[in-house]
């Protein structure tokens, strides 16, 4: 690969192990601890099928404009003054998008709509008016991709200013046509589609973006769980509740960390078509994780609060739909990564659903430390299933991975 950049202000590519995460992306994924925290309890504090809708198209917001940044980041130098500026003027949009996040459907949908704007518009412009060579391959990807922001932007913006059943219909046209646009490569009528060779992904810079918002989302999970717990009496039950409460979110980061996303990483690295599986097992199937986490967030709140209690119907469900969600979305990244199924994780994820009506007769600490099982279960079968092939001489995934590398 070319050591030139083929455009201004481009990373230097000549060692994949030497582009990491940069503290400027340390500094900048701070704002997105808040959001994250600003959704759950969007979703605490409204556990009805509309609050749930309102959260999910939140995150789904939140999630776009701190993805399209990780692409930006991935292509250009951190390092550099001019790129520098933008990532600190993006956070300043996306603390005030996350700031509106509570009032996004009500008094505040302007200001979340125009933040989020603000922030597809300013860095795509960048991209193309500044750090693009006038009539390169990169002018002319960034200015379809600005089309499309500014095609939305506009629905996002006339959704701001409505009200009710419009601000729903605009903001979830806007929301398909930001989300639909990668599927179709940006295409503009009149105008040859872009191949997905007008993209370069960086592998280990990349792969470990999306790692580290896995981070940040199970950060907030111990934040909020240990500022619910704090403000309780410290008696039995709850310190119970808080310690399921932290045990799962371990468990979480096990699931995730321990083999998996190692192997995504490598099976990016390999891939034949770099860019569109990193669109798709990163930019789209990995917002299903952080869905899962913040779900179950929210749900050991609810615990924590009431550990003894049998809890509703929509408090159950939150409790049980967290950790059900990060299992089948580990289930949904493993098929797109290697065409194959996590039979345990599936079998993980069917479990958990049928804890559910335990909780119709047992407190809110029962249910938790049944689910906690059901994940301790799961690592447990993995990690034995690991002893055996090891046992039998077998090389693990990763090993298997190695070896192709180097053959």
């Amino acid at each position: 690969m070319s050591t030139t950049p083929a455009a201004r202000l481009q990373r230097r590519r000549e060692r994949e192990s030497e582009n990491r995460v940069t503290s400027l992306e340390l500094f900048y994924d701070l704002v997105f601890v808040f959001a994250i925290t600003q959704v759950s309890h969007l979703l605490l504090g409204h556990l009805t099928w509309e609050g749930a809708a309102e959260a999910a198209l939140c995150l789904l917001v939140v999630w776009w404009a701190w993805n399209y940044t990780t692409w930006f980041t991935n292509e250009l130098d951190p390092g550099a003054t001019a790129v520098r500026i933008v990532l600190i003027g993006l956070m300043l949009a996306s603390l005030l998008m996350a700031v509106a996040i509570p009032e996004a459907f009500g008094e505040r949908g302007l200001l979340f709509a125009g933040s989020y704007v603000a922030i597809q518009l300013g860095r795509q412009s960048f991209l193309t008016f500044v750090a693009s060579r006038r009539g390169s391959r990169e002018a002319q990807r960034s200015s379809r991709i600005l089309i499309w922001f500014v095609a939305a932007g506009a629905l996002w913006l006339a959704g701001g200013v409505a009200e009710d059943g419009a601000r729903w219909a605009l903001w979830l046209a806007a929301l398909g046509l930001d989300y639909l646009a990668p599927l179709v490569r940006y295409q503009v009528p009149g105008l040859a589609p872009l191949g997905l060779d007008a993209w370069e992904v960086e592998t280990s810079h990349f792969a470990e973006r999306f790692q580290l918002f896995v981070i940040i989302a199970l950060g907030e999970s111990i934040v909020v769980t240990g500022i619910t717990t704090s403000e309780r009496p410290l008696d039995a039950a709850t310190v119970a509740a808080f310690s399921l409460a932290f045990l799962t979110t371990a468990a979480f980061w096990w699931l995730y960390f321990d083999y998996v996303a190692r192997i995504a990483e490598r099976r990016l690295e390999r891939a034949e078509n770099r860019t569109q599986l990193a669109r798709d097992a990163y930019t789209y199937l990995h917002v299903v994780l952080i869905a899962g986490v913040i779900v179950a967030a929210v749900g050991d709140e609810l615990v924590i609060a009431h550990p003894t209690d049998e809890l509703p119907g929509a408090e159950l469900a939150a409790v049980v739909a967290g950790p059900v969600l990060y299992l089948l979305g580990h289930v949904a990244l493993r098929l797109r990564m290697t065409r194959t199924v996590s039979v345990k994780r599936l079998a993980g994820a069917a479990a958990c659903v049928a804890v559910a009506p335990v909780g119709l007769i047992a407190p809110a600490l029962a249910v938790s430390a049944l689910l906690l099982a059901i994940l301790a279960a799961v690592i447990a079968a993995e990690r034995l299933a690991a002893a055996r092939r090891s046992a039998r001489g077998e090389p693990s995934p990763l090993e298997r991975l190695d070896a192709h590398e180097h053959s």
